[in-house]
């Protein structure tokens, strides 16, 4: 069986996942990385530099800004390969960088296609509160998350789930996906099934601005904000006085009628954290947080600099 070659375009987690998948299949040779630019690392809050793990699989590494710079095509383009795969990468394929593969680029999606096309997919998944996604591996064309599914694997999405562990779920995803999808397209065979249009639905772009914490919202809201917004993203986050605060991981804290307090409010403080009003009369006990050299004292007006 003749080795297939491929060219893998990412600069994230699920790259570094893809990178793996490939040098460790038999049927595949990595023909060349591309990735960003030295230091536009800041482009993607979960970054990863792919060079080493490039140079361990004895590929070159072609660094760009934009996959779609005359430029960039011309290097791609010169590079021999049988695929594509644009697996974390965040600019749109132009077509004349799909017409470098001719039908044969490959992406993957975090969610259950054609549901949420779009952005900040895994954060949009736990808002949505969604009880169940999937990873989705596609043949990418001329749409936005539109091309014929390769392969799809669901799983639960839990009740507490946060980014960290979605994101996780999906890199274990697409290590499975990939693992029994090379050896079919390395055998000729090209799962396609095209997306049924009535399903689709669509997510919108997400800035760390959407992080800001609504303290008049009730406890369950505040809390799925901090699971969706936290690492590898940028946070939640509210201001003590005029420091930023960051919250990374709360609970429900239980009131009772026992207080009176503004949303915003620290109610409690302790060893573990410290415990905030919310809105309907519900709170959230923080347990880990950045930004604040001390525990904001009780009685402390969270957001105040922004009232």
């Amino acid at each position: 069986m003749p080795t297939m070659r491929a060219i893998l375009v990412g600069a994230v987690d699920s790259s570094q996942v893809a990178l793996e998948a490939l040098a460790r299949s038999s049927g595949w040779t990595v023909a060349a990385v591309v990735t960003l630019d030295q230091g536009l690392n800041g482009r993607h809050s979960d970054f990863v530099d792919l060079g080493p793990a490039a140079a361990k699989a004895g590929c070159p590494v072609i660094r760009v800004d934009n996959i779609n710079r005359d430029a960039a095509l011309s290097a791609i383009g010169a590079v021999v390969a049988d695929y594509i795969f644009v697996i974390g990468w965040s600019q749109i394929c132009g077509p004349h960088f799909l017409d470098l593969a001719k039908d044969r680029v490959i992406g993957y999606h975090p969610t259950a296609l054609p549901r949420m096309r779009g952005r900040a997919a895994i954060p949009w998944t736990i808002l949505n509160d969604e009880p169940i996604t999937a990873g989705t591996l596609f043949w990418i064309d001329h749409g936005t998350d539109t091309g014929d599914v390769l392969d799809q694997q669901y799983f639960h999405v839990a009740p507490d789930e946060t980014a960290a562990t979605l994101y996780a779920k999906h890199m274990e995803a697409l290590s499975a996906m990939l693992d029994r999808s090379l050896p079919a397209l390395a055998d000729g065979r090209t799962p396609r099934r095209q997306q049924n249009e009535a399903c689709a639905t669509w997510t919108a772009r997400r800035t760390p601005a959407e992080g800001r914490i609504d303290w008049s919202a009730p406890a369950e809201n505040v809390l799925r904000l901090i699971r969706a917004s936290g690492r590898p993203y940028p946070g939640a986050f509210t201001q003590l006085g005029e420091t930023p605060l960051q919250i990374w991981a709360a609970s429900y804290a239980p009131l009772g009628n026992r207080h009176c307090a503004r949303p915003g409010q620290v109610l409690e403080t302790c060893n573990d954290g410290f415990t905030v009003m919310c809105g309907a009369n519900t709170a959230i006990m923080v347990t880990d947080w950045s930004g604040a050299s001390q525990t904001p004292r009780r009685h402390a007006l969270l957001g105040a600099a922004e009232r």
